[in-house]
This record gives C-alpha cells, structure tokens and sequence, in this order.
C-alpha cells in the first residue's frame, strides 16, 4: 500500500467524489475506487432491511420538520452528544419496553390503579391497558397516565369489577413517537 502526506483539506474529506470514496480510520485517510453495484442483486432480506431504513429517514425528516419534535429532539442530541437525525433514526429503530405491569394491589374492583414501568431510548408517549377475562372476553381497556410527568411510571384506574379474577389477564402497550409499540402482560 502506498502512503503519502496529502493536503489538510483533503484529510477532511469523506463520502463519495466522482469515482473515488474517501474514508476515514483515526487518523488515517483511504482513498478507493467506488464500487461498481450496478449488477449487484441484493436478497430479500437486504431489500427489506433497505426499506427499513428509507422509512426511518423518511420519519426523521417528518419528525424534524415539526417544530415542538425537533426541540424536543434537539435537547436529547444535545445531552447525549449525538447528531440529531442519527438520534431521530435510531429512535424509530428501538421500540419501547414495558418493564414491569403492577398487579398485586388489583383485586378487581373498579377504581383499584394498576401500575405500569416502561421505558424508550427517547420517549414513550402512550401507555395502554387491556383487561381480559380467563376466557379471553375484554373486561376493559383504556389510556393510562404518566404519574409524575417524565418519570416512566403509567397509572391505570380500573372503570369495571371483574367478579372472578382468577386467569384474568392484564397487557399494557407503550408506545413512542414514531410508533413502535411494546407490551408485556400480567396475570392474575
């Protein structure tokens, strides 16, 4: 391989120029030619992966075009000292995860509170519950709320009495901003 001392500016280049793709190792700049994809025939698995990813750029335009997002996204770049779209991205890729689903303190009554843990690499925006008999019928389902703000903690105030609760099952469903969902169910 040959080295040689290049000019500073050109120390600072990365990406694509014309037929040559300049990259960067620590200190170390490597010039080559681009290569040639044009008879490159990708898998399925590559083609849907492809996809996945133009959704998530797709999203993180969306998401930045929106003045309150990008503050809020801004702030979450700024403290962790990532770049901005690479935070918006990666949020779209990461779904939100229900830790925990509280039901010890349920005995089935109505205004008994159920209590939810979830988290998300960003946020988690919504919190969902379902009640469900052991037969499987919806008892109910509703919108919890996070008490006290920003702390990951969802309440949830059950609306009807569920006379044997025996096999009766509760699902609380996070989700985030660009939509991504997690659940995690408890029974009874």
């Amino acid at each position: 391989m040959t080295k040689m001392k290049v000019h500073p500016i050109i120390e600072q280049m990365s990406g694509k120029m014309g037929d040559l793709v300049f990259k960067k190792y620590g200190e170390t700049v490597i010039v080559a030619r681009a290569p040639d994809m044009s008879k490159r025939e990708f898998s399925s698995g590559q083609l849907a992966a492809q996809e996945r990813f133009r959704r998530a750029a797709q999203y993180g335009k969306l998401a930045l075009a929106q003045p309150a997002v990008r503050t809020a996204y801004q702030a979450a770049a700024h403290e962790s000292g990532a770049p901005l779209f690479s935070l918006v991205v990666a949020d779209f890729f990461k779904a939100p995860v229900v830790d925990e689903v509280d039901v010890e303190g349920y005995t089935g009554q109505a205004g008994e509170t159920i209590v939810i843990l979830a988290h998300d690499d960003f946020e988690v925006i919504s919190v969902t519950v379902s009640i469900r008999d052991a037969g499987g019928q919806a008892v109910e389902s509703g919108v919890a709320t996070q008490n006290p703000p920003n702390s990951g903690r969802w309440v949830y105030t059950t609306r009807q009495t569920v006379a044997n609760l025996t096999g009766t099952t509760v699902t609380a469903t996070a989700g985030d901003r660009p939509g991504n969902v997690g659940t995690r169910t408890a029974t009874k």
